[in-house]
């Protein structure tokens, strides 16, 4: 019930920025639909230069041959404007959070070898900073481009196949690297 309380609380706070700003951008990022990730963001002017983002996705698919995707992710930045809002280059700080159940996926780079012969179960959360770019394409259309780095926990339950039931354990996993990257396109509401 707690968590309830505290879900509403913070929609209804970013209720009030919204009816309190003067300019939000509804966005999507491209990339994350090839994922086939549904995803939207809103952000909200605070000030001449400064801006708030919010940000999720939601993926609840089970894809062929026991390969699994399935996670939400919680994303919202606070952004510094060097010239205007919505337009230019920003430096921001960030926050996120995720649930994920992930596996049979064969990945050859990094950390995610073991993806294609084991599922991971579990969530994570970190924060980071942002630099990025927005292009304005006219009057209601931005461009934009961002990328960012930063600290993530993880805590998970290890299985030893993506169909198998039994786990082999919980561990957690401090990372260190890239925590954003967005090609988004923007709908401006004035």
């Amino acid at each position: 019930m707690k968590r309830i309380w505290i879900f509403f609380g913070c929609f209804f706070f970013l209720g009030c920025m919204i009816v309190h700003s003067q300019t939000i951008g509804i966005k999507t990022n491209i990339p994350y639909w090839g994922t086939l990730t549904p995803n939207l963001g809103i952000e909200f002017s605070l000030g001449k230069k400064t801006t708030f983002e919010a940000t999720g996705g939601f993926n609840p698919f089970t894809f062929s041959d026991y390969k699994f995707s399935k996670h939400w992710l919680a994303h919202t930045e606070f952004r510094y404007w060097t010239c205007e809002k919505f337009n230019g280059h920003f430096f921001g700080i960030h926050a996120l959070a995720t649930q994920y159940n992930i596996g049979g996926w064969n990945i050859p780079f990094w950390h995610l070898k073991s993806l294609k012969d084991a599922r991971y179960q579990g969530y994570g959360y970190g924060a980071g900073i942002s630099y990025g770019y927005q292009w304005v394409l006219n009057n209601r259309w931005n461009l934009e481009l961002t990328l960012g780095g930063g600290y993530v926990h993880f805590n998970y339950e290890k299985f030893p196949c993506t169909k198998c039931g039994r786990s082999l354990g919980k561990d957690d996993k401090n990372y260190f690297g890239p925590t954003k990257g967005a090609l988004s396109i923007i709908y401006i509401i004035k």
